[in-house]
């Protein structure tokens, strides 16, 4: 992890190890049937508290699954993102997208809103999905 929350813990240190060797956006869930096989004796509520305190921090990404699960993972880039998110393997891709920046400004605008955050997902299936 490159960036920490608070005083540094062995739970803390755990979870950051996990998180930072996945590829794809996991759920609390995985993310404590990971540590507890890898023999890591880290609470469920642990694992949420940390991951909701990373990503108000914005060391760590979620997105929702299709059954409005959050998902979290480190991503790439700490610059402002989006994701397409494939709706059958998870697979996740990081995009810039101007046009979304400039659409929600301006509906922002129109309707006297300032100081606006948003976030949008793209949920299909891969082109690998896709071919299977």
């Amino acid at each position: 992890m490159t960036a920490s929350v608070g005083r540094s813990t062995r739970q803390k240190r755990a979870l950051a190890a996990v998180i930072d060797e996945a590829q794809e956006f996991r759920s609390a869930q995985e993310l404590h049937e990971e540590l507890r096989a890898r023999g890591k004796a880290v609470g469920l509520t642990t694992v949420y508290n940390q991951l909701r305190v990373l990503a108000e921090a914005g060391l760590v990404d979620t997105v929702r699954s299709p059954e409005g699960e959050t998902l979290y993972r480190r991503c790439g880039t700490s610059a402002h993102h989006h994701h397409l998110v494939c709706r059958v393997c998870g697979r996740t891709v990081e995009v810039a997208g101007n046009t979304v920046e400039r659409w929600a400004s301006k509906v922002a605008a129109e309707a006297g809103f300032v100081d606006v955050v948003h976030t949008l997902e793209v949920v299909g299936t891969c082109a690998e999905c896709a071919r299977s």
